[in-house]
């Protein structure tokens, strides 16, 4: 079961984005800023602290509609192929 997140870049346009996506987009703008992009993902997850996620491409913003819980979720079943 894929959840979806609504997000707003624009008031009159929603996006609706996976987990998956915004993971992606996230990976993407720490990896294009030079950072472990992984474990800089890691450290969001366990501690909560957005600081660990760059403001490039609004990742921070975008990451921060998303539970914590949720990204474990999708990252676990992914991991296990379910």
């Amino acid at each position: 079961m894929d959840r979806e997140t609504r997000m707003y870049d624009n008031f009159d346009k929603p996006q609706k984005r996976t987990v998956k996506e915004i993971l992606t987009i996230v990976y993407d703008a720490l990896d294009e800023r030079g950072y472990n992009a992984i474990d800089q993902i890691v450290g969001y997850i366990l501690s909560g602290d957005p600081s660990y996620i760059t403001s490039h491409n609004n990742a921070r913003n975008i990451i921060g509609h998303v539970e914590r819980d949720e990204l474990v979720e999708e990252l676990i079943k992914s991991y296990l192929g379910k």
